[in-house]
């Protein structure tokens, strides 16, 4: 690769690295090119791109950035994942894939500014996903509005209910 072309990428991940949510770096020395595919095709589907990125490039492209934070890790064949949107799903993909295929040694990442450690960022993949939280926030606001309402006709119904008694016992009597 040419100057021109490295400082090219080098600006492109640079821009890439200021506006992400999860970066996670990732050795993956050992993994084919048929595995590693599958892991990028996997990524892709959570909205996650995976470059496998030259160490000083990522050194360079990181400089005024949040991943300056990590470049102790930036040693070896390294890849990075960058996510701008569903963290928990990249991060539940990234480390079921590692489970499985022992060449792909997770190192460190960075959530929203802050740096996250691979026990870390497992307990984030534990996380249930995007859609499974909102619905029990839905089930939650729902079942808030179910008690309000038998709340305020329980009112009305034992009025109704008094009512009734008394003139079961006028018709008696």
């Amino acid at each position: 690769m040419d100057r021109k072309t490295k400082e090219l990428v080098a600006q492109e991940l640079h821009e890439k690295l200021k506006n992400f949510d999860l970066a996670v770096l990732a050795h993956y020395s050992g993994l084919n090119v048929g595995k590693l595919t599958a892991l990028r095709i996997a990524l892709r589907k959570a909205d996650t791109e995976l470059r496998v990125v030259k160490n000083t490039l990522l050194r360079i492209a990181s400089k005024d950035t949040d991943m300056s934070l990590l470049q102790d890790h930036f040693k070896g064949p390294i890849a990075i994942a960058l996510n701008r949107s569903d963290v928990v799903e990249s991060a539940k993909v990234l480390v079921d894939f590692a489970r499985r295929n022992a060449d792909l040694v997770i190192e460190a990442g960075m959530l929203k500014g802050k740096v996250i450690s691979r026990d870390q960022l497992s307990a984030l993949a534990a996380l249930p996903s995007r859609e499974i939280l909102l619905g029990k926030l839905l089930s939650v606001f729902v079942g808030a509005q179910t008690g309000l309402v038998n709340v305020l006709s329980a009112i009305p119904r034992s009025f109704v209910q008094v009512l009734d008694a008394y003139r079961a016992k006028k018709e008696a009597a």
